[in-house]
C-alpha cells in the first residue's frame, strides 16, 4: 500500500526547482566571465594589488603590502638596522599592463623625523611619471644615510648604508623589472636625504649615473660647523634644527634613545684630526668622485628668506659650498637657487619645507626622465 506524504513531495519539487535555478545562475555567470572554474573572479572594477615581492637580500617582509598596485608601502625586517621598516614603492600605470617593459629606477631619500609611510612623500611629480620606478626607503629620523661607527647605542644596529646599498637595492632588482644598471638608476633626497644621496653617489659611483640634493645637508666639513650641530642635535635628541618633514612643516620632536655625539661620525670637534670621520663624509669635500664619474649632478636650495632660524638659510650655504665645488673643476651642475620663493611653483615661500620640495620635483624629474632617454 502506497503512504501520501504531500509535504514531502512539496519539499522535493522546492529543491529540484532550487537546483535548477543555481544551475542557471552559473551558466549565466559563466557565460559573462565571473565565474571561472567554479571559482569567484577579481570584480571588474576591484583595485589591482600590488606586485607581490619575495624576501631576499638580508630582507624579510611582515605583513602585507598596504596602498594602490603603484603607490604602495612594504615592511621589513633586517639584522642590519633595528625595528621594522617601510619602503614606499611607486610604479607607472602601465607596469601590470606591459610585462616585457623595464624601467630605470629612483631612489628617493626622505629627511630627518619622516618615514616612508608618510603619504606626503609620494610628491606629485614622483606619482605622475611613466617612466620609471621610485623606491623611498626608511632612513631613520637621525639614521643620516651611514654605517654608524658605533653600533652598540641604545638605538640598536644601525647600518643604514648596508639596509640601503646592499638589501634595498638588490631586492628592487630581484622584484622589480627594473634596468639594473648604472646607466638606469639615480638617487636623489631632500634635508637628511640630500646629504645622503650625495654620500652614496661618492662611494658608490658605479652604481648611480644621476643624483640630486634638495635642500641637502651638504656639508660636514668645519666651515659650517651649524649643519654638524644640526645633526648632533638629532643624536642626543634636543630639537629638531633639520628638520625634513614632508608633512607640511611639522616635524616629529623625538628622534628615538639618545646616543653619544660620537656615534655616527666619532668626534665632531675638531681638534687634532678628531673629527677626521666628519670631513671623510663631508659631501663638498668629495665632488670630485662625481665630476670624476660623469654622474649628473642637481643642487636646488632657497634662503630661507635670510633667516638664521630657517633651516634652509644654512642649506643656502652649504649647496653653493658644493656648487662651487664642481664649478672649480669645471663640471656642469644643474643649480636653483629659488631664493623666497617668489616664483616658483605656487606653495614655495623659500623655506625648509614640502613647498619648495613640491616645485623643485616639478622640475627635476623631467630632466631626470630626459637624462634616462638619453642613456
Amino acid at each position: 500500500m502506497k503512504i501520501h506524504n504531500p509535504i514531502g513531495r512539496q519539499l522535493r519539487e522546492r529543491a529540484l526547482r532550487a537546483k535548477a535555478a543555481v544551475a542557471a545562475t552559473a551558466a549565466a555567470l559563466l557565460a559573462s566571465g565571473t565565474l571561472i572554474s567554479g571559482t569567484p573572479s577579481a570584480h571588474a572594477d576591484a583595485p589591482a594589488a600590488p606586485p607581490r615581492m619575495t624576501d631576499g637580500s638580508g630582507l624579510t617582509q611582515t605583513g602585507e603590502a598596504t596602498g594602490t598596485a603603484t603607490n604602495f608601502v612594504i615592511t621589513v625586517k633586517t639584522a642590519a638596522v633595528a625595528g621594522e621598516h617601510h619602503i614606499r614603492i611607486l610604479l607607472p600605470d602601465d607596469y601590470a599592463t606591459a610585462p616585457a617593459k623595464r624601467y630605470p629606477v629612483l631612489y628617493f631619500l626622505h629627511g630627518a623625523s619622516d618615514d616612508p609611510a608618510n603619504p606626503g612623500l609620494a610628491y606629485p611629480a614622483l606619482a605622475a611619471t611613466q617612466k620609471m620606478i621610485t623606491v623611498i626607503p626608511d632612513g631613520g629620523r637621525r639614521g643620516w644615510y651611514t654605517d654608524w661607527r658605533d653600533q652598540n647605542t641604545a638605538a640598536g644596529a644601525q647600518k643604514w648604508e648596508t639596509f640601503h646599498i646592499g638589501q634595498v637595492l638588490p631586492f628592487i632588482d630581484a622584484n622589480l623589472r627594473t634596468i639594473a644598471d648604472k646607466k638606469a638608476r639615480a638617487v636623489a633626497g631632500i634635508s637628511m636625504g640630500g646629504f645622503g644621496a650625495l654620500h652614496y653617489a661618492q662611494r658608490h659611483p658605479d652604481l648611480f649615473r644621476q643624483v640630486a640634493s634638495l635642500s641637502g645637508a651638504n656639508d660636514l666639513s668645519v666651515n659650517h660647523l651649524v649643519i654638524r650641530g644640526a645633526v648632533v642635535a638629532t643624536l642626543t635628541n634636543v630639537g629638531a634644527p633639520f628638520c625634513g618633514s614632508s608633512s607640511g612643516t611639522t616635524c616629529a620632536l623625538d628622534f628615538g634613545p639618545a646616543v653619544s655625539s660620537d656615534a655616527v661620525f666619532g668626534s665632531p670637534y675638531p681638534v687634532f684630526n678628531a673629527d677626521r670621520l666628519w670631513n671623510e663624509a663631508d659631501p663638498t669635500s668629495h665632488m670630485g668622485i662625481l665630476a670624476d664619474a660623469g654622474i649628473g649632478v642637481a643642487l636646488y636650495t632657497g634662503n630661507g628668506n635670510g633667516s638664521p632660524a630657517n633651516a634652509e638659510f644654512w642649506a643656502e650655504s652649504a649647496t653653493v659650498h658644493a656648487k662651487n665645488a664642481l664649478e672649480a673643476r669645471g663640471y656642469p651642475v644643474h643649480y636653483v637657487n629659488y631664493g623666497n620663493g617668489s616664483g616658483w611653483g605656487t606653495t614655495c615661500k623659500g623655506g625648509h619645507d614640502s613647498g619648495c620640495w613640491t616645485q623643485d620635483l616639478t622640475d627635476y624629474v623631467p630632466r631626470l626622465e630626459a637624462a634616462f632617454a638619453e642613456a
